[in-house]
Formats: C-alpha cells, sequence, structure tokens
C-alpha cells in the first residue's frame, strides 16, 4: 500500500494545526519551478487524515445490553457489564484487519458517558465494571497507542439522559464533557459528531420530546472552532457537511464514482461555517468541483447490519469489505467501519474472522506493485525533479508534472515482460489541490491500444477495479482533462488476491 502523506504534512507546517474555523485554502510557498496549488487545498491534519484511509468507530454502551440500536436514556447505569472487557483484543483484531485508528463513542445519544466525568451522574463510575473504578475510554485509548492506531473519540451532543438538554443549561455540560476528552486522553485525530440533535427522551424522568435549532444551540463557532482547535489541533473534526472531513452521504461505505474533496457546505441562516444535521445535502456523495474548501468525504458503514452488537447478525464478508473498499477509498475518501463489541466486551469471533481476512486481502493484493519495473515515457515533463520515473518510487511526496501549459498528457509504461492485473491505482498529489478532470487507461493488444478503464477523478487514489484481469506488456494512462498543469504522485497495477 502507498505510504501516507505524513511527511508532506509537516511540511506544510504546525501553522496549519493551530488555525480556526474550517478549513479554508492556504497559502502554498512552493519549491523553485512547481506548479503553483489548485483551489482549495488540505491542511496538515487533513493530509495526516488521508494518510489513515481506513479507520474504526467502536460502539459499546448500555443500549450493547438492552439489544437496541438507541438508548432511550433511562437504562440503569448498572446494565453496562462487559463480563470480559479486552481493549486489547478489540484493537488488534481491528489493526489486522487494517485498521490505523480506532474512534470510540464515549458517550451516544444515551447520554451514559464511558469515563468517570464530573458532568453527569450517568457515568460507567456508577457501574459495575471494574468495581466502579473503570475508565473504558483511558483502556482504549492506550491499546490503540500500545498497537500503533491512532486515536479518536465522539462525544454525541445530543443527550436523552440529561435533564438539562434543551435548556440553556446543556451546552456548559456538554463544552465541559468535551474539554475532559480533549484534555485527558493524548492527541486525538478524529473528534467525531453527527447529524443525531433532538427528539424523544428519558430527560431527567421527564419523558418527553424536545428540539432544538442545531445550527445554535450548540454554538459551534465556540465549540468546535475555540475549544477543539485550541485543545486538539490535531483532530479533524468529522460531522454531517464536516468541518475537516464530510459525511458521504449514506451509511452504506461507499462514496460516488466521481469524488471531489473540495466541498462547499450549505450554511445554516446566518452563519458562513458548516454544521452537522445537514445530512440530505445532495452534494454530500460526490463533493463540488472547484469547492470554496477542502472537505473530503468519510464513508461509514458497520461491520455487521448495526452499529451495536445483536446476536442475530453477522458480519459482512472479507470480499463485501474488499468491494467498500475500493469504492471508498479507492475514491477519494476514507473507509470508517463500525465495530460493535459484545456483552463481553470483545469482538465476535466471527467479526474478528472478518477483519483478519479482508486485512489480508488488501495487504497481499497491494504488496506488489507490477508496474514497479516498468520502462516510462511521459509526452510532457515539467523538468528537473518531476521525472515521470518518480510515479513508481512508491514515495508519495514525489510526483510527475507536466509543463504550465500543458493541461493533458500521457505516460506510458512498458513492462518488463507481460503482466496480469485488475487493479489499477492512481494518486494525485494533493498538497498542490484536485486537478485531474478525466482520464482513462489503455493496454497493447499486440497490434493496438485498448482501453481498458478511466473516469473522472483521482484525488487521493483512485482504484480501478477491472471486469476481467488484463494481461499486456504494454500500459498507458492518458489525462486528458483538468483546468491547470498535472500533477501524479502514484501509479500501480496490482492482481486482487483473496
Amino acid at each position: 500500500m502507498p505510504r501516507s502523506y505524513l511527511r508532506a504534512a509537516l511540511a506544510l507546517g504546525c501553522a496549519a494545526l493551530l488555525a480556526g474555523g474550517a478549513p479554508k485554502p492556504r497559502p502554498h510557498a512552493p519549491a523553485p519551478g512547481a506548479p503553483q496549488p489548485y483551489g482549495a487545498v488540505p491542511s496538515a491534519r487533513q493530509l495526516a487524515w488521508h494518510g489513515v484511509e481506513v479507520y474504526g468507530i467502536m460502539h459499546l454502551t448500555p443500549t450493547t445490553f438492552e439489544n437496541k440500536e438507541w438508548g432511550f436514556g433511562d437504562a440503569n447505569p448498572t446494565t453496562f457489564n462487559p463480563t470480559d472487557f479486552n481493549a486489547d483484543q478489540i484493537i488488534k483484531a481491528a489493526k489486522a484487519g487494517g485498521l490505523r485508528g480506532i474512534v470510540l463513542v464515549a458517550k451516544h445519544h444515551d447520554g451514559f458517558a464511558l469515563w468517570p466525568t464530573k458532568t453527569t451522574e450517568y457515568n460507567i463510575s456508577k457501574s459495575p465494571f471494574r468495581g466502579g473504578k473503570g475508565d473504558l475510554v483511558r483502556e482504549i485509548e492506550q491499546a490503540a497507542r500500545r498497537n500503533g492506531l491512532q486515536f479518536g473519540v465522539y462525544c454525541s451532543p445530543w443527550d436523552r439522559n440529561s435533564a438539562k438538554y434543551g435548556t440553556g443549561e446543556y451546552l456548559a455540560m456538554y463544552q465541559a464533557q468535551l474539554k475532559e476528552l480533549y484534555g485527558q486522553y493524548g492527541p486525538l485525530f478524529m473528534s467525531w459528531h453527527d447529524g443525531a440533535n433532538g427528539g424523544d427522551g428519558y430527560y431527567g424522568g421527564a419523558r418527553e420530546k424536545r428540539s432544538i435549532d442545531n445550527a445554535t444551540y450548540y454554538d459551534w463557532d465556540h465549540t468546535w472552532g475555540d475549544i477543539t482547535r485550541k485543545m486538539q489541533p490535531t483532530a479533524n473534526i468529522f460531522s454531517d457537511v464536516g468541518w475537516d472531513v464530510r459525511w458521504v452521504g449514506n451509511e452504506e461505505g461507499h462514496a460516488a464514482e466521481t469524488s471531489w474533496a473540495t466541498f462547499t457546505p450549505m450554511p445554516a441562516a446566518g452563519k458562513n461555517v458548516a454544521v452537522p444535521g445537514q445530512s440530505n445535502y445532495p452534494e454530500n456523495p460526490v463533493g463540488t468541483r472547484n469547492g470554496k474548501f477542502w472537505m473530503p468525504a468519510e464513508c461509514d458503514v458497520p461491520l455487521r447490519k448495526g452499529w451495536f452488537y445483536h446476536p442475530a447478525e453477522q458480519p459482512k464478508t472479507p470480499a463485501a469489505l474488499f468491494d467498500l473498499y475500493l469504492k471508498s477509498v479507492g475514491r477519494g475518501a476514507a473507509l470508517d467501519l463500525g465495530l460493535a463489541p459484545d456483552t463481553r466486551g470483545q469482538l465476535h469471533p466471527d467479526d474478528v474472522a472478518a477483519l483478519q481476512a479482508f486485512g489480508n486481502m488488501v495487504q497481499h493484493t497491494f504488496a506488489r506493485n507490477l508496474a514497479r519495473k516498468a520502462r516510462l515515457t511521459a509526452s510532457n515533463t515539467r523538468g528537473p525533479g518531476y521525472a515521470a520515473s518518480t510515479v513508481l518510487d512508491g514515495n508519495g511526496q514525489t510526483y510527475w508534472a507536466t509543463a504550465d501549459a500543458v493541461t493533458k498528457a500521457s505516460l506510458t509504461l512498458e513492462l518488463p515482460g507481460p503482466q496480469t492485473f485488475d487493479v489499477i491505482s492512481l494518486q494525485e498529489y494533493i498538497p498542490l489541490g484536485q486537478r485531474i478532470e478525466a482520464f482513462n487507461v489503455e493496454a497493447w493488444d499486440g497490434t493496438g491500444w485498448k482501453k481498458i478503464g478511466g473516469g473522472t477523478s483521482i484525488g487521493a487514489k483512485r482504484l480501478l477495479a477491472l471486469d476481467a484481469p488484463v494481461t499486456a506488456s504494454k500500459v498507458r494512462l492518458n489525462l486528458t482533462q483538468s483546468p491547470v498543469c498535472l500533477t501524479l504522485s502514484e501509479f500501480g497495477l496490482y492482481k486482487r488476491t483473496e
């Protein structure tokens, strides 16, 4: 698998990490001869996020023990009692599946906090877990770091347990919860949020429906723009229309075939920034070509049918997960798999096996680039430092570029011999923006060139799964449409391996 964008993230500097508000196109100081950036470009934290590619979101609350999808907020804290909780078992299974990060649902809509918070009595210290001395957030965070995974949190703004929800007092409580999570568990790669805000609930015994204006009630400009950015500058903020990362618009795990990382969100009345809750915005799956912000998509999908563990459900097959990988990561987005520990506090053996097999498929498929030793010929090259050969060096920080006036070009690969492949991988050098708008790939069949695939957007990564394996000794990539000169960081030919 290609290397992450970490070096490029560092090169963009710490200033991007500390910047507040929604991501904005950032000035770029080009190296001598380098192309000028085009449009909105990713911040350092977003470049690091692109390098993660696959991560998980874990749900384990009293809802698990009630066999429900959403808790009402009225479950007794003693309901939460995983009998054999094992954070390392969960994290190691995730790692075997190729996941590079884990987002823990520290508080879901039921309001039950998985850490001993000072903000509410409805928390893990009132449960039998670890004799009332437990901190599940801490255990998952430490297991993630021990095993080399990044860590993030989700603290739901909706709280179906709190009597304060819907009143002016609740915001201070919610912000205090975020401050505890931001301040006690080390650097986060994500602060995750969704659009579930208000509805029926327990609300301290009121058992009623409470509605709020999700554009104004939570004071996102301060909550995210000040608190999150100040306390967790490396945390990408995810919500339905994003600040750093947007929701793809479905919970099926796939982006649109044309997928732009740039986006212009639909602002709430009187606001000029994105807010959660706008889950039906029609451009979420595709993005906005030449959008105002760099705001790539996350494709979230549960490993099973539901986000919480239900004994009657089964995990998705490894083949189905690999298909989702191609349609999420392979379309410039990220894949976020929902992990649901059972009432023991572990992933079911079926889930562990599915993750392992999926991880093996990805690892083995992309272990060997069949084009690695090809001889390359480019129709145009910008000059020294931007050679075509850089697309085969396995280094995502080098790239081929064309001269400023050249917006169409081809790259021909003469392979060392006939090679059989069924997946084509392409990556733009996204620190300079998303530029390419159309491309196709051809194979030499002995008498002429035959088109075998093509598309529109490339971005952080484009994986083309061919209908059938192709055997060829020469392959040609044609970049046929771009508003500015071209950049390409990686080119790969791969054979899918079970």
